[in-house]
């Protein structure tokens, strides 16, 4: 009973902590997508034509970078926390709809679980930004 109630009393990891992992790591991970398009322009190209091919505007495309490079920016420093997440939030369903709609109710081919489990992961993730908030470990208040 030792160890549970050591466990049950840490204070390594606290709430305000644990979002602090969370934000940063979403942040981080989704940052990465966008620092790609960043550096490989055609990659938003790309995700324009499939808009287009869905009768949207191909310019739609350029709103990637406001989900993935401005929204995790601002889930890292911890400003407008939920309004970062609820980007990062309709990026991913928009994603998911967009490029990953034929894979929804599909198992990964290999190690078994969801075809989309990673974009489910970030938009789980988003969502509980959203709802949590960003804690008092942040660096604009």
């Amino acid at each position: 009973m030792k160890i549970i109630d050591q466990i049950n009393n840490s204070t390594l990891i606290t709430e305000d902590r644990a979002k602090l992992l969370l934000r940063v790591t979403v942040g981080v991970l989704i940052f990465l997508h966008g620092w790609y398009k960043l550096m490989n322009p055609e990659a938003v190209g790309y995700i324009g034509g499939m808009f287009a091919e869905i009768g949207l505007p191909a310019f739609l495309a350029y709103l990637v970078y406001v989900g993935e490079i401005v929204a995790p920016i601002m889930l890292i420093i911890g400003y407008q926390t939920r309004i970062a997440a609820l980007l990062v939030a309709i990026t991913m369903v928009v994603a998911i709809l967009l490029a990953h709609a034929a894979q929804i109710f599909t198992l990964a081919e290999m190690g078994g679980g969801s075809a989309i489990e990673l974009q489910l992961m970030y938009l789980v993730g988003a969502l509980a930004i959203f709802g949590l908030g960003a804690g008092k470990h942040r660096l604009v208040k």
